[in-house]
C-alpha cells in the first residue's frame, strides 16, 4: 500500500466534504458567525494533533537525544514553526489559532464560547471530561473526543494520519469551497483578518505542509503493510468525523432563525 492508494480509498468521503451542503448555507453574517464559532474547535484541537507529532517524532525533553528520522524531524519543525508562529495580518507572530480568534472578533463572532471551553479544559486537567461536560454539539463532541483519542492511544503513522488525511491535505479544497462565496455574500464587512488566515492556511496547506505530511507518512509506514492499513483505517474515520462537524454546524445554521 502506498499514498496513492491511501488516497483512492479515501475519495468517497473526501467529495462528501468539498460537495457538501454546508458551504451554500453561510449567507448571512450570522451564518458565517455561526460557522466561525463552531469551526474553532476544529482549528483549537488541529494544534494538539500537531504538537502530539512534535513529541512523538522529535526530542522535546531533556537531556536530548536525535531521533530516528531525521527527516521527519525537519518536516514535523517546519510545520510547527509555521502553525504556531506565523506573521499574522498585522505582521505580529501568532499561532494560527489565535489568528482566528482575532478574526471572529474582527468580524463580530462570539468567541466565549471556546474561550470557557479553553477554562475547563486547563482547570479539570482532563480533556476528555471537559468534552463530556461540555455543552457543545454531540457531533463536536464526537470531532474532539476522536481527535483526543488518537494522540492518546494511537501510534506515531495513525496520528500522522488523522493529521495529514484528515486536515492537511484536505484543508486547502476545502476552504477554497468556504471562499467562494465570502465576496459575494459580504461585501460590506471587513473580513480581511478571516480572509487572510483562510488563504495563508491555502497557501501553506497546498505547497508546502501538504507534501510535507505525505512524506511524513510515507517515512513512518516505510514498507510496513500493517501501518499503511491503520493509517486507511484512521484517515477515514477522521473524514468521517469531520462530516458530522459540518452537519452540526448546517444544523445550527438552518435551524438558528426558529431558535431567535
Amino acid at each position: 500500500m502506498n499514498i496513492s492508494i491511501i488516497n483512492s480509498s479515501i475519495q468517497t468521503q473526501k467529495q462528501e466534504l468539498l460537495n457538501h451542503s454546508l458551504y451554500a448555507k453561510i449567507n448571512t453574517i450570522e451564518d458565517l458567525h455561526q460557522f466561525l464559532e463552531n469551526h474553532v474547535y476544529a482549528v483549537w484541537d488541529f494544534m494538539s494533533l500537531l504538537k502530539a507529532l512534535q513529541n512523538k517524532l522529535t526530542c522535546t525533553t531533556t537531556p536530548w537525544f536525535a531521533t530516528t528520522h531525521p527527516e521527519t524531524r525537519y518536516l514535523i519543525n517546519e510545520i510547527v514553526l509555521a502553525e504556531e508562529s506565523d506573521l499574522s495580518i498585522d505582521g505580529c507572530r501568532l499561532s494560527h489559532f489565535e489568528m482566528y480568534i482575532e478574526a471572529m472578533q474582527d468580524c463580530g463572532a462570539k468567541t466565549t464560547s471556546i474561550e470557557e471551553f479553553l477554562e475547563e479544559v486547563n482547570s479539570l486537567q482532563n480533556i476528555f471530561v471537559a468534552i463530556k461536560k461540555s455543552n457543545l454539539h454531540a457531533n463536536i463532541k464526537a470531532f474532539l473526543d476522536f481527535t483526543f483519542r488518537v494522540i492518546e492511544e494511537g501510534k506515531p503513522h495513525e496520528i500522522a494520519a488523522a493529521f495529514t488525511f484528515g486536515r492537511e491535505d484536505l484543508i486547502p479544497s476545502m476552504f477554497t469551497e468556504i471562499l467562494k462565496n465570502f465576496q459575494l455574500n459580504f461585501p460590506d464587512n471587513d473580513l480581511s483578518k478571516l480572509l487572510y488566515y483562510f488563504e495563508r492556511h491555502i497557501e501553506l496547506d497546498a505547497d508546502e505542509h501538504g507534501p510535507m505530511a505525505m512524506k511524513m507518512i510515507t517515512e513512518l509506514c516505510g514498507e510496513d503493510p500493517k501501518k499503511w492499513l491503520e493509517v486507511e483505517e484512521i484517515s477515514i474515520l477522521a473524514l468521517e468525523k469531520r462530516i458530522g462537524l459540518w452537519d452540526a454546524i448546517e444544523e445550527q445554521i438552518v435551524r438558528k432563525p426558529e431558535m431567535a
